[in-house]
């Protein structure tokens, strides 16, 4: 009987994906491409980031993170949507001294949630909150702390118009007070970051992209606290049958960076899009 309803549910999301996507057959190539770079955008995707950092640490190798980062719309009514953007990061750690072993695990999740106007004009905007949660499965991969804090993104995206372009931003500090049921003795943390993106589409699906992430940590001192990274990169929408498929490769250079952070970083993303 189990078996039964297990069979029949998940036929019935297959198909409710597959109309959804038939659906929205007749958008052209560039219109998909502008929607997959909206943060806030009122589909279901589900972006695979990976990421290569080079000359990590003082033995300057490579540390590897896949970003598993899936968007989910919430229908509060006609005028409003609570979009959900979850990060689970994969890491492959390198060793941090000679003799040392890489660290392979899960890092910490964040989930943030946008307040977001259902039918925006060309300026789009939400506003929410972040949390981080201690989900990682190495001490090395992550902090024993969870972390809450604001979220906002804002981007301008035109019918007609090639550019899409915008930014999106976070702070998260660490609850770690004592009278946090929560609470434990790692390090606290207080950290922020700034992304702004701006992509040039063309009619075919493709895009020229530039969307770096700054990264600060505000509990450092002096030259620790800013990863500063410039640089840009190519993509192209194209559909799988019917279902589109959002494809990038960037490469971006930290002209800002603390000691032993990365100084190059390489980035692909691969991004199932399921339109409304």
């Amino acid at each position: 009987m189990k078996f039964t309803v297990h069979v029949t549910s998940g036929i019935a999301f297959l198909y409710g994906i597959l109309t959804v996507t038939a659906a929205h057959a007749e958008l052209s190539a560039e219109d998909l491409a502008k929607i997959a770079q909206n943060p806030v955008g009122n589909l279901i995707s589900v972006p695979f980031q990976e990421n290569a950092y080079f000359n990590v640490g003082p033995e300057e190798r490579t540390q590897n993170v896949l970003n598993i980062q899936p968007v989910i719309p919430i229908s509060i009514n006609d005028d409003w949507n609570i979009i959900t953007r979850t990060i689970l990061p994969i890491i492959s750690q390198p060793a941090f001294t000679p003799n040392g072993s890489r660290t392979n695990g899960i890092g910490d999740v964040q989930v943030s949630a946008f307040l977001s106007p259902a039918n925006p004009g060309a300026w789009i905007w939400g506003i929410g909150a972040i949390t981080q949660l201690p989900t990682h499965s190495n001490n090395a991969l992550g902090n024993n702390n969870a972390g809450i804090g604001p979220t906002a993104v804002i981007l301008h995206l035109e019918h007609g118009s090639p550019w899409v372009y915008g930014v999106l931003v976070n702070n998260v500090w660490s609850v770690n007070g004592s009278a946090s049921p929560i609470a434990s003795s790692s390090a606290s943390y207080n950290n922020g970051l700034i992304q702004p993106f701006l992509n040039y589409n063309f009619e075919s699906g493709a895009y020229i992209t530039s969307s770096p992430i700054l990264t600060v940590n505000w509990d450092a001192q002096g030259s620790q606290q800013w990863t500063v990274p410039m640089g840009g990169g190519v993509g192209k929408l194209f559909k799988l049958g019917k279902l589109p498929v959002n494809t990038s490769l960037s490469g971006y250079y930290n002209v800002v960076r603390p000691d032993f952070a990365p100084n190059w970083n390489v980035r692909l993303q691969i991004q199932l899009m399921f339109p409304k």
